[in-house]
């Protein structure tokens, strides 16, 4: 499978293209509205998220509820582009009009793609750099996620994103029985945790940042459950699952970190005390007896839980800005304020989740792969005899 988003944060709308979903999967549109739903809740976030109430079109390659093997367009309108017609407008201006268009951005965040976009494709006026490389461009990354994880939810895979940290707060793991009970404590949380105690801290450390006119980051969790082993490759770089999740989680904006299992703590520990010992018993066939791996070895999957962690840097647009210099006068300036979150690491969970789902079902595709759900469900049982027998 392989996709392509466009849009800009204030064009008309947000675009998705997916190309090789099977035939004969069911999907509607409240398989994906769900998933955008949850990427707009959160403690933290600022009044774009009033504005906007993000709902999906399917345009092409579904129908009467069921994909038809073709690439299926996905569409998510932006309510606030009504006022912003004229700035963010495709058809050229008049010099009368380009003098009354306001919002021209010469003076670069910190943090942000500005300086270095409008240097790359010369743009004098960077608000053409800032407006893709928005995090709103996130909001079709879940349609697409929504649109894998429906998928693998055919096969009895299910996915949870959530909060482990923001700022310095850390939760505190609790064991938990499945995905579906993991998922009920944290969707009923404002910051997503698990953690009563923790998510009250959490939202004291955002309220805290808020005030200073400050932001603040975090780390987010995702676990994905009923795996089977042999997704991925060891035979070539570009090939290796836990590489590809971890591209696509560093592509998401502001994630500066990813780890996989135990991560960089295994750097710090002896080999006895990270690998996880194999057994075998007739109903399960081979397993590991204990998950630091976090369900990888050597590139592929091994049946345990894929556990991702990702780490999100505070947002850099701040009520209280830093300095910078201005792309014309070249003087110093406080950097431009645009609205914006205080924390986003809740939301991000949402998105990390869709982002790890899409190289999962990507991987699974490539593995048990055909034209129709069909004939994909006949591979997948055949191969999970032969491996639980190998």
């Amino acid at each position: 499978m392989r996709f392509l988003t466009a849009g800009e944060s204030h064009g008309p709308e947000l675009t998705a293209i997916i190309e090789g979903v099977p035939s004969q999967l069911p999907l509607t549109v409240e398989d994906i509205n769900e998933h955008l739903a949850r990427r707009q809740k959160g403690y933290g976030r600022g009044r774009r998220m009033q504005i906007e109430k993000d709902q999906v079109r399917i345009t092409s390659g579904v129908r009467h509820g069921r994909t038809t093997g073709a690439p299926i367009t996905l569409h998510v309108e932006n309510k606030d582009w009504t006022h912003w017609t004229k700035i963010m407008g495709a058809e050229p201006l008049s010099e009368d009009e380009e003098q009354e268009v306001k919002r021209k951005l010469t003076r670069p965040r910190p943090g942000h793609a500005d300086l270095n976009g409008a240097i790359k494709y010369r743009h004098r006026d960077m608000r053409n750099v800032l407006e893709r490389s928005s995090a709103r461009e996130t909001t079709v990354r879940v349609a697409v996620g929504a649109v894998a994880q429906t998928l693998l939810k055919q096969f009895n895979i299910e996915l949870c994103g959530h909060v482990l940290e923001i700022g310095d707060v850390v939760s505190e793991q609790e064991p938990f029985d499945s995905i579906k009970a993991l998922k009920e404590v944290t969707e009923s949380s404002e910051v997503r945790c698990a953690d009563k105690a923790a998510s009250e801290k959490m939202k004291q450390a955002i309220d805290h940042a808020k005030e200073n006119g400050d932001s603040i980051g975090g780390i987010v969790e995702v676990i994905v459950e009923n795996v089977p082993i042999g997704l991925g490759s060891f035979v070539h770089y570009d090939r290796k699952l836990d590489g590809k999740i971890a591209q696509s989680v560093l592509s998401i904006n502001a994630f500066k970190g990813v780890e996989i299992g135990l991560g960089f703590e295994a750097a710090r520990m002896k080999g006895s005390q990270v690998h996880d010992e194999i057994a075998h018993n007739e109903e399960r066939g081979f397993y590991r007896q204990s998950n630091r791996l976090g369900g990888f070895e050597g590139g592929m999957t091994n049946g345990m839980p894929v556990v991702v962690h990702g780490a999100m840097k505070p947002i850099p647009t701040l009520y209280k800005p830093l300095q910078s210099v201005d792309i014309d006068s070249k003087e110093p300036f406080t950097a431009s304020i645009e609205r914006s979150d205080s924390c986003a690491v809740p939301a991000a969970a949402v998105v990390c989740e869709a982002a790890v789902a899409w190289e999962i079902a990507d991987a699974f595709l490539d593995k048990f792969g055909s034209d129709t759900m069909e004939d994909i469900k006949k591979h997948y049982e055949a191969y999970l005899e032969e491996a639980r027998t190998f």
